[in-house]
């Protein structure tokens, strides 16, 4: 779909209306629109966070690592982030090798699996956690601002149905 409108970015439901005849498909334009929309702000999101955690020399995927283990008393085994994060083990492992490189997790042996690790949380990396938070939560309240109370839990609604939906975008 090409694109344009007041963002030079934003597709068009004629534009959608037209793709949809050109292919002779009998699909809901407004549905494809919404879809491509969706994708389409999922990805400047995105672009958005990754700048957003820069600051704070992170990427979204080691801070979501440091909050889950935050949020675990400090301590998770690689299998557990990997599931948690819904990432793949190589993922995890790289995340871990660049936290640890700079001193905000560490490993040790696993008392519950001697052939395992667990990831530790350290004191240096709580502290960046507690440094980033007032502006880090700030930012996140901001993002959302012009949508009111009422407007905001619809959105959460109206987004867990979407994603749940997005399964069709995977299936065989």
């Amino acid at each position: 779909m090409t694109r344009s409108g007041d963002d030079g970015e934003t597709p068009t439901l004629e534009q959608a209306r037209q793709q949809v005849e050109h292919y002779g498909l009998t699909v809901d334009p407004q549905a494809v629109l919404v879809a491509v929309r969706l994708i389409s702000a999922g990805a400047r999101v995105g672009r958005a966070a990754e700048a957003h955690f820069a600051r704070f020399g992170l990427s979204t995927g080691r801070y979501r690592l440091l909050a889950v283990l935050e949020a675990h008393g400090g301590e998770k085994s690689p299998s557990s982030l990997a599931v948690d994060l819904d990432v793949s083990r190589a993922t995890i492992t790289g995340l871990l090798d660049s936290l640890e490189r700079e001193g905000l997790i560490a490993r040790r042996p696993s008392t519950e699996d001697g052939r395992g690790t667990v990831a530790i949380l350290t004191a240096r990396g709580a502290q960046r956690l507690r440094d980033m938070a007032p502006e880090h939560f700030g930012r996140l309240e901001s993002m959302v601002g012009g949508l009111s109370t009422r407007e905001r839990t619809v959105f959460l609604d109206l987004l867990a149905r979407v994603v749940q939906g997005s399964a069709a975008l995977t299936a065989d």
